[in-house]
């Protein structure tokens, strides 16, 4: 049985950095389970010419098995080893623009891309459409997503992408950042923003973008599309109908140095206010078969709280082996975890 070997991206980040070879088993263990049949097997850490690679066993895999493994978030490079030696395979993930669309912002608190990727990822196939990761233009929400990381990544894969966040400044960020990226590599696009008013009040703001992967695309009307609405995320079904998207994903605030804020009840550290508050929300704008995936700081909350309230909110959690890998310290005071649920 033939062995491959996979090389983790270079990261900035050192503390992720340390953490990435335990997170990438994990995540290729998610994708072995729900996209690649179980054709994988002996998932682990070898050292190759003592760089460390994480390496597995298959009787072979296809062309579409590649496919689905050249999106894995830490992915640089996959080899086959034959007698000792590694011979490249060519891999071709899903991005449809330039990498700098996730990487070149930076600010304080900005959530490392990697992992946002790998958040997105085993979200998608935690959920009953982990089978049209490759195929189909799937619709991401992001709830609490503050400059638009988890967007920026919903667009490289091509998917329709939401957000909704209270913070102004975050809201006026993501949107100089869009239209100035967009206009910089001339890509066809539209983008506007608008006042909402609901009865003759005032209630937040809403970028529209429309993008073209080309501008033939464009052209045709085949568009991408991200709208952003600044208001709060327990409002999210007066902007979004229900039974809306694929996928939500959110990286919930840590509980230290910021806490998680709603409109009506203010500034918290535990995250499980949110959670509670916003969960049932989140839940109705899932399709059926529709997964959830939340990050947080298990020092702050444990995971069966959280669980108990995504169950109470009519999800099922996705509580498989592979789904209970993924828990890595940030810093110090930051030990955060992965959580999914399926809606039925």
């Amino acid at each position: 049985m033939p062995d491959y070997g996979l090389l983790i991206l270079p990261s900035a980040n050192r503390v992720y950095a340390d953490a990435a070879v335990g997170l990438t088993t994990a995540e290729l263990a998610v994708f072995n389970d729900a996209v690649l049949d179980g054709r994988l097997s002996e998932i682990g850490e070898t050292r190759l010419g003592g760089v460390p690679y994480v390496t597995f066993h298959a009787e072979r895999l296809s062309e579409r098995d590649v496919a689905f493994l050249a999106n894995l978030s830490s992915i640089y490079a996959l080899f086959r080893i034959e007698g000792g030696l590694l011979a490249p395979v060519t891999l071709a993930p899903l991005d449809k623009f330039d990498d700098d669309l996730i990487t070149i912002q930076k600010y304080p608190g900005k959530t490392n891309e990697q992992f946002t990727k790998l958040l997105l990822n085993v979200t998608l196939l935690g959920s009953a459409f982990a089978g049209e990761l490759l195929d189909r233009r799937l619709t991401v929400l992001d709830p609490l997503c503050g400059r638009g990381t988890t967007l920026n990544q919903a667009i490289m894969y091509g998917y329709h992408a939401a957000g909704l966040d209270l913070d102004q400044r975050d809201f006026d960020a993501y949107a100089a950042f869009l239209r100035t990226w967009l206009q910089r590599k001339r890509i066809k696009h539209s983008v506007e923003v608008n006042r909402l008013r609901k009865d003759k009040r005032y209630i937040g703001r809403r970028l529209d973008a429309s993008i073209g992967v080309t501008k033939e695309d464009y052209k045709a009307g085949d568009h991408l599309t991200v709208r952003y609405v600044n208001a709060d995320t327990t409002r999210a079904l007066e902007f979004f109908g229900a039974n809306t998207f694929d996928v939500i994903v959110a990286d919930t605030p840590y509980g230290v140095q910021h806490g998680s804020r709603t409109a009506e009840t203010g500034l918290h550290r535990n995250p499980l206010d949110l959670i509670s508050a916003a969960a049932p929300v989140w839940a109705e704008l899932l399709r059926p078969g529709g997964a959830l995936g939340l990050s947080w700081n298990t020092n702050v909350a444990s995971r069966a709280d959280a669980t108990k309230f995504l169950a109470a909110a009519g999800l099922t959690p996705v509580e498989s082996s592979p789904y209970l890998g993924f828990r890595h310290r940030v810093d110090q005071a930051i030990m955060r975890d992965i959580l999914v649920a399926r809606r039925s």
